[in-house]
């Protein structure tokens, strides 16, 4: 893939390195799993973390800003980090399901073509069944480590999602088939587990106590390079990024590339703070700005994967946009902050505790809100069903509210009115367009494609379409979807539109 403007950019581990992009000030976001494998000897271990050594730099003195003062500057030892910790970094392959190609119908005027020259792909002697090449199984590679002696690993979600199997190495190069506990896409967590016991599990440490210029070290797989050490610091908290609402991200300097995808952050105690997920970059490599998941959100996930098997959010039923100067003038407020509701869903748990479009949330349970990107991750973390005390700016003054918080269904990352698997032979996750979305993109109604699986998938359906009608009915929620899809029988035609323009796509629902 070729990226001529600096990128945000995320590694798919489908292929060897197929990226997805997504806008963000002229960048993509890169995935960091690759599919380069190779080995690497056990990292040694020891007792403990040794104290760091510290340097006094002379500063001042009698003529310069007081009396010869210094500062304290640390030479943090990494060595001992690396070898307490690095038996519990892991590297982890997973290989997807091999594709046999186009299908082809013997009725279809190309299958005596491809019969004659070649063969016919889904068919004996044909591609894929004895007689020509099959496609390849598509191959990734990550890293991941080990949070518990019993064999539970994290890694990122995208690293094993789709995978028919997983191979989890260590560093005493024992190999272990890993069976897929759980997977949130929306924070890019997974949950592994291999049958082993007594294993070397990481120190869990916390995020929320980090502070913006300590060191941090990372170990993974870059390129296939596996048990890989880089240092940096931490150069930014609480980090927003598109599409990724749930999490508050960790910013480094860390050198972090593909391959690294799951692999620990790692301070100077020793402890995992984080999980390298992302990269800033203009070429998909390295260029000092790296992306990681908290682990106090990481270990929320796998709490929830192991106990409930999938993993639950709260939601407001709010859509929200940053305050500005302007608006913060506009709404009389002392400066900008706070999440503006630029719209409230009828019905929703917002709507019904009375918060409606104007009001300024400036805190959620106690917590101030500076940035409109800082609520999601606080409203998702409230069990559904419990309540939340909001505190809005309305009318120029604080209003307090009580929130009986909402669930988010579905797949979407917005967490405002998505619904989820309108008919289970279809595969899709939608929700109904919002008024200003309606506006940009010149439409009555639809509803949106926030994620898409199984059957819609492979008709060509993609996140990011807007279906309009099913067999020429108009579809504006997803009971209405799921009805006429129920009532269609063997096949479908859904009419959507996609970058402006519309379109017919078949469906076969048999």
């Amino acid at each position: 893939m070729t990226v001529s403007a600096t990128s945000l950019v995320r590694f798919k581990a489908r292929a060897l390195v197929a990226a997805t992009s997504l806008a963000l000030a002229g960048g993509v976001i890169f995935w960091l799993s690759s599919s380069p494998i190779s080995e690497a000897s056990a990292a040694p271990s020891s007792s403990g973390v040794k104290p760091v050594a510290q340097i006094v730099t002379p500063m001042g003195g009698s003529g310069q800003n007081g009396s010869g003062g210094g500062v304290v500057t640390g030479l943090p030892d990494f060595a001992s980090i690396v070898e307490r910790q690095g038996p519990s970094v892991v590297n982890i392959s997973a290989q997807g399901k091999a594709s046999r190609g186009p299908q082809f119908d013997p009725n279809d005027p190309m299958f005596e073509f491809f019969r004659r020259f070649g063969g016919v792909p889904g068919f004996p002697g044909g591609p894929g069944q004895g007689g020509g090449r099959s496609m390849p199984a598509p191959r990734s590679a990550g890293s991941g480590f080990i949070v518990s002696a019993d064999g539970v690993v994290l890694t990122n979600a995208h690293v094993v999602d789709e995978a028919a199997e997983v191979t989890v190495k260590l560093t005493d190069k024992r190999e272990f088939k890993a069976k897929v506990v759980g997977i949130d896409k929306q924070t890019d967590v997974a949950v592994l587990k291999i049958d082993a016991k007594n294993l070397p599990a990481v120190t869990i440490g916390s995020a929320q106590q980090a502070r913006v210029g300590e060191w941090v070290v990372a170990i993974g797989s870059p390129f296939g390079f596996e048990n890989t050490v880089t240092a940096g610091i931490i150069s930014a908290k609480s980090r927003s990024l598109p599409e990724e609402g749930y999490v508050p991200f960790l910013q480094t300097d860390v050198a972090i590339n593909p391959g690294n995808s799951g692999g620990p952050l790692f301070n100077l105690k020793g402890e995992v703070i984080g999980i390298n997920s992302q990269i800033y970059s203009r070429s998909g490599g390295y260029q000092g700005v790296s992306f990681a998941i908290p682990i106090d959100v990481a270990m929320k996930v796998q709490r929830q994967l192991l106990d409930n098997g999938k993993v639950q959010r709260g939601r407001l039923g709010v859509l929200i946009q940053e305050v500005d100067q302007a608006l913060a003038n506009s709404f009389k407020l002392d400066k900008p902050m706070g999440a503006l509701i630029s719209e409230v869903e009828e019905g929703g748990p917002a709507d019904k505790s009375g918060l409606k479009a104007g009001d300024v949330i400036l805190k959620f349970n106690g917590t101030e809100v500076a940035r409109s990107g800082e609520l999601p991750p606080l409203v998702a973390d409230v069990t559904p069903g419990g309540k939340a005390s909001v505190e809005i700016w309305r009318d120029g003054k604080v209003v307090a509210k009580t929130v009986t918080v909402g669930e988010v269904k579905g797949k979407g990352k917005r967490g405002t009115d998505d619904e989820v698997d309108p008919d289970d032979k279809l595969g899709l996750s939608v929700r109904p367009l919002t008024k200003q979305e309606q506006k940009q993109v010149g439409l009555g109604g639809g509803l949106l494609v926030e994620a898409v699986d199984g059957i819609a998938e492979k008709a060509g359906i993609r996140p990011g379409d807007v279906v309009l009608a099913v067999n020429g009915n108009g579809v504006n929620t997803a009971e209405q979807l799921r009805a006429l899809v129920g009532k269609s029988g063997k096949r479908a035609a859904l009419l959507i539109q996609r970058e402006g323009r519309k379109l017919f796509v078949p469906v076969d629902l048999s």
